[in-house]
């Protein structure tokens, strides 16, 4: 089954540009848990690693420092345009790759590490996109990714949708177990998509203050998240109704200068 249409196109529209012309918003926010993650890839010990969903780059060009090769994969044209200035900028050795990595055909065996931060919620089938993606690594090789834990560790991440949801018609969110940020909250979903084709399949709870300067707030849930999707196509009306709804309701996580909250998390683990 290919990448799913609406994935596609969202990544490649609106969604994919509002991350390219936030990306140093974003790389600040993500920063810790792409700490985790290169950590954790080093800790694997390979050389040769894939970054799936690799979005800008950030990761992909962090982890490319620490190893002899490192390949972004991603779906989304604007944000690999976007990572292939980042890695020519910084004068990294990283490459990326514009493909949906559930059927791309990787070369068997080609990789050591197979690592994600937050890319691989979105597969249409996941079971057959980690068989895929087993197929591109060494026998004994890893993989390493982050997933969102449940809405009820991540309240941060449901604030838009609760408060915005009485005011914004058909705003859009994602059923659980459906592709979506948390796809992969439920243990037993994340072995049912990988004890077909990866052995040793490990959970481990991950959490990490992430922050934000508080004037960036508005801005983010504005162009992230569900009302990011149809904040656009809003009247004037139903858009200050809705900021001021949801600026509210964020205000506890308001500190001073800054928002803060914890970011829940598991780093999957699993070797081929």
């Amino acid at each position: 089954m290919p990448a799913d249409e609406t994935q596609t196109s969202r990544w490649n529209g609106p969604r994919g540009r509002s991350w390219v012309e936030n990306r140093a918003l974003l790389d600040d926010v993500m920063r810790p848990l792409e700490t985790t993650l290169v950590d954790a890839v080093t800790a694997a010990g390979g050389r040769r690693v894939l970054d799936v969903g690799c979005g800008t780059g950030s990761t992909t060009v962090a982890i490319a420092r620490q190893v002899d090769e490192c390949v972004g994969v991603d779906l989304a044209e604007p944000m690999i345009a976007a990572a292939r200035v980042r890695a020519a900028e910084e004068g990294s050795t990283a490459t990326f790759l514009r493909a949906d990595a559930q059927e791309h055909e990787f070369a068997p065996g080609e990789f050591d590490t197979v690592v994600s931060r937050f890319g691989v919620m979105f597969f249409p089938d996941a079971v057959a996109a980690f068989a895929n993606l087993r197929r591109a690594v060494r026998p004994g090789g890893a993989l390493r990714c982050l997933v969102w834990r449940g809405p009820a560790d991540n309240p941060f991440m449901t604030v838009t949708e609760t408060a915005a949801g009485p005011l914004v018609p058909n705003l859009p969110v994602s059923p659980p177990e459906a592709p979506g940020r948390f796809a992969f909250a439920e243990p037993g979903v994340v072995h049912r998509a990988l004890d077909p084709s990866w052995h040793d399949v490990a959970l481990e709870p991950v959490d990490v203050e992430c922050w934000m300067p508080e004037p960036e707030l508005i801005g983010y849930f504005t162009k992230f998240g569900p009302l990011g999707l149809v904040y656009a196509d809003l009247d004037p009306a139903t858009r200050e109704r809705a900021v001021t709804a949801v600026r509210a309701a964020y205000q506890p996580f308001v500190d001073g200068d800054r928002v803060r909250w914890n970011a829940a998390c598991w780093l999957i683990s699993a070797r081929a």
